[in-house]
């Protein structure tokens, strides 16, 4: 099955699960690529990780968007010619497993192109394909942990994760980065390749900063929480009726909010003539706005500031995040229903616009939904499909 779409033509099979491998996937379909996600009978883990109804999680109505299902019993002897047609008639495969999983699967690189020569397949790792930990399972937060980012998000002696899972989401849009670097130069050479990202090799990226300072500059940082250390004011304060984040970086912006909480001599001291020193004075700066911001409400302190043109925006809740006005008026997140879910949750479109494309967005599959349509492509007949569905093989 083709659709419309700047990968009109492109078959993906996901064999991945939870968020780095199928959100690649998911952002490929977005771009019109025929997308099957491969899940065992009865449905992988990542359906029922925090289950909205069920047959699906929050995390697989975003995820799981713009593919078929089907279910396939990998363990099944069976099941090989299944993957074999499949891959036979693929341009990518997707699966976030460490190696010596991904060869007890069959899904390693050289058995794909065995069946395949120009096969593209993109994995995601914990901790990479190299080195004593490329046989380790691994999550978003590890990778989080492993890179610093933990460290210095919390407080002395209290690191602290990220509740966004970043790792994996970078991952995912790393690796479909890289899956559409590989089909653009297979046009060119005719040659598949094996992409591969992992989430450890993403946190690093994304902290990459922090480390070099320390490199270069041995400054030891202790964490400080919400408040930055390179600029100032950066930080959470609480208004007289909830809370509010600031970004100031840079002599221009520093003047505008130093003129709005009522200190333009801040301009000409030459005490905060620079991000750096700023950076060090933090705790004087971000206690004058903190209390600044103590006394007004939180729309009384982001108009104060947006005129003033100093960036900054409310801390909300979860309820309030979706119903944003900003978040309604570009219409990042879309009432998708679901077959087993009672309304339309708002699950989040591609956030990327194309002044000549429209994203696809369809909702998650249920369990192997598209199993018999797919089967049927892959020149199976109706008594074969009866008879793998009778065996257990999907």
């Amino acid at each position: 099955m083709s659709q419309g779409g700047m990968l009109s033509g492109v078959r993906v099979l996901d064999f991945a699960r939870y968020i780095a491998g199928p959100y690649c996937a998911a952002l490929l379909g977005y771009l019109g690529a025929d997308v099957i996600r491969i899940e065992k009978p009865g449905g992988s883990e990542d359906r029922f990780v925090g289950p909205v109804s069920p047959s699906a999680s929050a995390v697989f109505l975003e995820t799981g968007c713009n593919k078929r299902g089907i279910t396939l019993d990998l363990k099944h002897p069976d099941a090989r010619e299944v993957v074999r047609r499949l891959v036979a008639d693929a341009d990518v495969v997707i699966a976030n497993m460490p190696p010596g999983a991904l060869a007890r699967a069959g899904l390693d690189y050289e058995s794909l192109c065995a069946i395949k020569p120009d096969i593209i397949l993109t994995t995601q790792t914990g901790f990479g394909h190299a080195g004593p930990w490329r046989d380790r399972g691994g999550f978003d937060g590890i990778g989080q942990a492993m890179s610093g980012s933990a460290f210095f998000s919390g407080q002395p002696g209290q690191p602290a994760r990220s509740a966004t899972p970043f790792a994996d989401f970078g991952t995912a849009a790393l690796g479909a980065f890289g899956t559409l670097a590989a089909l653009y130069e297979r046009r060119a050479s005719g040659r598949g390749q094996h992409v591969q990202a992992a989430l450890l090799g993403t946190s690093l990226a994304f902290f990459n900063a922090a480390l070099i300072e320390q490199a270069v500059l041995d400054l030891n940082r202790v964490p400080s929480g919400n408040r930055g250390q390179t600029s100032a004011p950066t930080d959470i304060f609480a208004t007289r009726d909830g809370h509010v984040l600031t970004h100031v970086v840079g002599n221009g912006l520093f003047k505008r909010l130093a003129r709005v909480v009522g200190e333009p001599g801040w301009a000409d001291d030459p005490a905060y003539a620079s991000d750096q020193l700023r950076g060090e004075a933090r705790d004087a700066i971000c206690g004058r706005v903190a209390a600044w911001c103590a006394e007004r409400s939180t729309d009384e302190v982001l108009d104060a500031l947006a005129e003033a043109g100093v960036p900054a925006g409310p801390v909300l809740d979860f309820d309030a995040a979706v119903s944003h006005p900003q978040t309604q008026a570009m219409g990042f997140l879309q009432p998708l229903a679901y077959p087993d879910l009672d309304g339309a949750p708002p699950v989040a479109r591609m956030p990327l616009d194309f002044s000549a494309f429209q994203p696809v967005q369809r909702r998650a599959p249920t369990v192997g939904e598209h199993t018999d349509e797919v089967l049927a492509e892959l020149g199976y007949d109706a008594t074969a499909i009866a008879q793998l569905h009778a065996a257990g093989v999907v």
